[in-house]
């Protein structure tokens, strides 16, 4: 299933959205000789593409189990009504915590979280997900992460 764009952006934007994604530390150099361009296009294209908020920056991939960050955690709570943005403000605060969603359903919010071992997430469950205002919480603890990205993989569209 392609990915469906919602700006207008024509099959050279595409390609350099798809080849950036591949590795954003390539040169302008390099993508202008891979898609048959001058370098000062590519370059204005990319300037365009972060003016309009399509690139809004260039990330490093880190893996977490090098970085000590053994177990994902899935958490849904029930919030108060009233304090979901405190409660949500207070949570994104801890940095074992990488996501904050509002949903819909029998839940309020979704949070995904890292923590190093048992022992912090014990930590994380008795602090964060306590906080005055939650009401109810589920705690789900991620035993094999099959596929993870920031957001679905660009494809390219004929």
């Amino acid at each position: 299933m392609a990915l469906r764009w919602t700006m207008d952006l024509d099959a050279t934007d595409r390609a350099l959205l798809m080849l950036l994604s591949e590795d954003a530390r390539v040169s302008h150099r390099s993508l202008a000789r891979t898609l048959g361009l001058a370098q000062g296009t590519v370059t204005n294209r990319i300037r365009r593409l972060e003016d309009e908020g399509v690139i809004e920056g260039y990330r490093v991939a880190l893996n977490p189990t090098r970085l000590g960050w053994s177990m994902t955690i899935m958490a849904g709570l029930r919030i108060q009504k009233g304090r979901m943005i405190d409660v949500q403000q207070k949570i994104s605060a801890d940095p074992r915590v990488f996501a904050v969603y509002d949903v819909t359903g029998d839940w309020d919010s979704i949070v995904l979280a890292r923590v190093k071992d048992r022992a912090d997430l014990d930590n994380l469950t008795k602090t964060v997900f306590t906080l005055d205002g939650v009401s109810r919480s589920y705690t789900h603890v991620v035993l094999n992460t099959v596929k993870e990205e920031a957001f679905p993989s660009l494809v390219k569209e004929d």
